[in-house]
């Protein structure tokens, strides 16, 4: 989800003025919309579809580097261990 700078910044105003174009535009390409204020950045407009695409990445991310961790630190447990806990006997 990369932003186009050519088309994905927008000034604050043009939200005050059409925010159904905006938010439209969020949904339509998929990609965030940031919003600047004199120049500079203040906040982003993105599609509910992609923010919680983007939150499930995350915290799979945040899965993986946990358990990274506790492989590096010995804390690894067994097939048979991790099955009994899921249910999956």
């Amino acid at each position: 989800m990369q932003i186009k700078f050519s088309e994905d910044v927008i000034p604050l105003t043009d939200l005050k003025v059409n925010p159904g174009k905006v938010v439209n535009r969020a949904k339509d390409t998929h990609r965030p919309i940031l919003l600047t204020s004199r120049g500079r950045g203040v906040a982003v407009v993105q599609g509910l579809e992609e923010y919680e695409k983007s939150e499930e990445e995350r915290e799979f991310m945040k899965a993986v580097a946990t358990g990274l961790m506790e492989v590096r630190e010995g804390e690894e447990l067994e097939l048979e261990v991790v099955k009994a806990k899921l249910g999956l006997d």
